[in-house]
């Protein structure tokens, strides 16, 4: 079956259903990338090491988001 006679068949649901097939479908698609996230927390530590060992300088948050 493909995506139009899946989209044909979920079209036929109540409303309620078509939500919890919709919802499902968007969980499926915001799965976290547990490598990537491994990735970015290392990257965290990395940079607040480097921020607490003064070799970092830190932006106020407004000076970030003032342009």
């Amino acid at each position: 079956m493909g995506s139009k006679e899946i989209l044909d068949e979920a079209l036929k649901l109540k409303a309620p259903e078509r939500f919890a097939v919709i919802e499902g479908l968007i969980e499926s698609l915001d799965r976290p990338d547990l490598e990537l996230s491994d990735v970015w927390a290392r990257e965290a530590e990395k940079r607040l090491q480097a921020y607490r060992e003064g070799r970092l300088k830190a932006v106020a948050m407004e000076d970030v988001f003032k342009d």
